[in-house]
């Protein structure tokens, strides 16, 4: 049996985040299409607002890059969250009568406050690319691991109004953008010392843990839509 990467060792350790993640209120109503329209009409808001911040953990990351290939690692990855996942949202969006412009305005739940702080403090204090690819990582590789998950358990979950936003994170092209950004993340992580390897673990399971905060919040809806 092949000895774990760091990545997969960050993972396995983060597993039981993720079943509660999986097993949330807000996941088990939406799988089984009872999820109330007004939780997942806040979902959207705050995922869109939460993405606006997220891209600014790369832009951190581009900061204190040393070479054009690890540039255009974060450029790709910015890409694909304005691009891949804007599909699907802008979608729901609309659905509910609102724009990507007119919830610009809108603060942040605490609980989503909370946790992109976290993301862009780790990346704007740590020394390099392992920490900006510790605090982006968790919600990359959970979302995929539990949509895929889902839909396993739910299959009829496509057949609701919330298939699309499943289907999105559950399929191949998202599973093979995770395996390269966990690619890379290992590369970056090679060589570095005991301590900053402590710290990207710490960085890993407190994002993975915000996660899980964030599930829980999404099963309120907003009071302000």
């Amino acid at each position: 049996m092949s000895e774990q990467t760091f990545v997969q060792q960050l993972v396995q350790e983060s597993l039981p985040v993720w079943e509660k993640c999986l097993h949330s209120e807000f996941l088990t109503h939406l799988a089984d299409g009872t999820l109330d329209e007004a939780c997942f009409k806040g979902y959207i808001v705050e995922d869109s607002l939460y993405l606006r911040e997220y891209a600014k953990v790369f832009a951190w990351g581009m900061t204190k890059a040393k070479d054009m290939q690890t540039i255009r690692t974060y450029y790709s990855l910015l890409s694909f969250v304005n691009e891949s996942e804007d599909a699907a949202r802008l979608h729901y969006l609309k659905h509910f009568g609102l724009t990507d412009e007119g919830i610009q305005s809108l603060p942040l739940r605490p609980e989503n406050r909370a946790y992109v702080d976290s993301m862009i403090e780790a990346a704007k204090n740590g020394e390099g690319a392992a920490e900006c690819m510790m605090a982006c990582l968790p919600c990359m590789l959970s979302y995929g691991w539990i949509f895929q998950k889902l839909l396993e358990e739910k299959p009829s979950v496509q057949d609701t109004l919330y298939g699309a936003l499943v289907v999105d994170y559950a399929d191949k092209g998202y599973e093979a953008a995770c395996r390269d950004w966990a690619a890379f993340a290992e590369k970056v992580c090679e060589g570095l010392s005991d301590e900053r390897l402590a710290r990207c673990r710490e960085i890993f399971h407190a994002c993975s843990e915000h996660e899980l905060n964030f599930w829980a919040m999404a099963a309120s809806p907003r009071s302000d839509l």
